[in-house]
């Protein structure tokens, strides 16, 4: 290797990389607060979007004439008349 492309790879190299790494932060800088934004303003989207599918879910419920009830709760006089269940008795042996 002649001396002149080794001072050319010492200096061109090193002079790349800072060029690169200046239009990167120079990059992150200017556009990480748009995307930034642009997050948050969807995220805030899906919240608002949540909160009127519940919304509308609960005004259904008082609509149909049901009752608010916590998730998962079981309300069995809510049930239609064909679907009430049964009631099991439970037999137990006599404890002597």
């Amino acid at each position: 290797m002649s001396n002149a492309f080794s001072a050319l790879i010492w200096w061109v190299v090193p002079a790349i990389g800072l060029i690169g790494a200046l239009g990167y932060v120079t990059w992150v800088s200017k556009f990480e607060g748009k995307y930034q934004q642009e997050t948050q303003r969807s995220v805030g989207q899906f919240q608002r979007f949540q909160d009127s599918l519940r919304d509308s879910q609960a005004r259904d419920e008082v609509e149909d004439g049901g009752s608010l009830e916590a998730p998962g709760e079981i309300n069995l006089d809510s049930a239609p008349p064909t679907q009430k269940p049964s009631r099991i008795s439970v037999i137990r042996p006599d404890a002597n």
